[in-house]
């Protein structure tokens, strides 16, 4: 049976050279970055490192990069930080977010009674930019939250356009870039803004490690306690084999950008038209057919299928060795419909399968061939 990968979206593969790289720091660096002796500072020292070349990456300052266990506490570190300790009390967003958004803004509604506004969406899940600005006219604190790449339709949103209104309006600005970090280039000195969140096993990296970047000043306070590591701002010794993991993934995936965008995007491209050529009736979700739109890693097609024959879908590709998703990963076995889509789909077409591809450099054309040779089997 053959063995295709099409989840990048959820996660990815480790490039053989992190893999080197956390097995060297595995096998020689066991030291705590805390300790004062010769092997706490030499472990200090691969921290400290990672952390300047993470910074130089993003045109930022080594001390506003804060190592967290992935991009959910990222994103909780900032938004409970915001209200709790900054005074935020109004929070504008979307309902496409990523659950760590959303769930945790929920929470923060529920706890201390702040407002929260949605921004309309179009059938095509692009925000209202209007009404963003009409918004931000608040006289109260504003912190407004919107991803820059979105998980499951790939669409791409104006990150310095958004930055620009919040600090024209002194709002605070949080994007969850957890899809566009290590695949495109972010100037965040260019691109006001205040807080973003990463996590490195969307970038070739491994799990269970990410960072926030939180602008110099910020008065950010730590949400997990217990000891002044990452400048008081996130306690807990640092996990130095997966940050000096992260550390090598962020620098492989911006060597390589130009060629492996190039290589993705030609693959997403030829995805897209074998597609429409052998299921007509395909349709693409969100501006994920548009490669100037939405990222070129992934695509989201609802699929001209009887909804009795939906429920097999998944698990007939998965027999033919298929990886996909529904929607998020963080979704998975939940028989609800996709957060995000039923936002912007209506009627038939909620009801109809939706499948998310999501690619990398570990692609091929031939897989492309063998996923749409199989849908078109499957569909008859």
């Amino acid at each position: 049976m053959k063995s295709v990968y099409f989840d990048n979206a959820a996660t990815t593969p480790m490039r053989d050279e992190v893999v080197d790289a956390i097995a060297e720091v595995l096998r020689n660096n066991f030291g705590n970055p805390s300790s004062s002796h010769s092997f706490g500072r030499a472990s200090k020292v691969l921290v400290e490192k990672s952390r300047k070349l993470i910074a130089k990456h993003l045109n930022v300052s080594a001390g506003e990069i804060v190592f967290t266990s992935g991009g959910t506490e990222a994103d909780n570190l900032v938004l409970n930080s915001a209200v709790k300790d900054l005074g935020v009390t109004h929070i504008i967003t979307s309902k496409i977010e990523h659950h760590a958004v959303l769930h945790t803004v929920k929470k923060l509604q529920n706890e201390f009674k702040i407002q929260v506004s949605y921004l309309d969406l179009d059938h095509k899940g692009e925000i209202d930019f209007s009404q963003l600005e009409h918004l931000l006219q608040s006289e109260s604190k504003t912190l407004v939250s919107l991803m820059h790449i979105n998980n499951e339709i790939g669409n791409i949103i104006d990150i310095k356009r958004v930055a620009d209104l919040c600090k024209q309006n002194r709002a605070l600005f949080h994007s969850d870039a957890v899809q566009s970090v290590g695949h495109y280039n972010l100037d965040l000195q260019n691109v006001p803004v205040d807080f973003i969140a990463a996590s490195a096993h969307k970038f070739h990296g491994p799990k269970g490690v990410g960072f926030a970047f939180i602008r110099k000043n910020s008065g950010l306070k730590p949400l997990i306690v217990g000891g002044e590591q990452e400048r008081g701002l996130r306690a807990g010794t640092e996990s130095i084999h997966n940050i000096v993991g992260m550390e090598v993934a962020i620098k492989e995936a911006y060597n390589k950008l130009n060629e492996e965008t190039v290589f993705i995007k030609g693959l997403k491209q030829y995805f897209i038209d074998e597609i429409k050529k052998e299921i007509p009736n395909v349709k693409f979700n969100g501006c994920s057919d548009d490669l100037e739109k939405s990222t070129y890693t992934l695509v989201n097609v609802c699929l001209p299928i009887p909804v009795k024959k939906e429920d097999m879908l998944l698990f007939q590709l998965d027999l033919k060795g298929i990886a996909c998703s529904k929607g998020s990963a963080c979704q998975s076995g939940s028989s609800q419909v996709s957060h995000v889509l039923s936002e912007i789909l209506k009627g038939e077409d909620l009801q109809k399968p939706s499948i998310r591809f999501s690619f990398s450099k570990y692609n091929s054309k031939a897989e492309v061939d063998y996923l749409i040779n199989v849908l078109k089997a499957f569909i008859g």
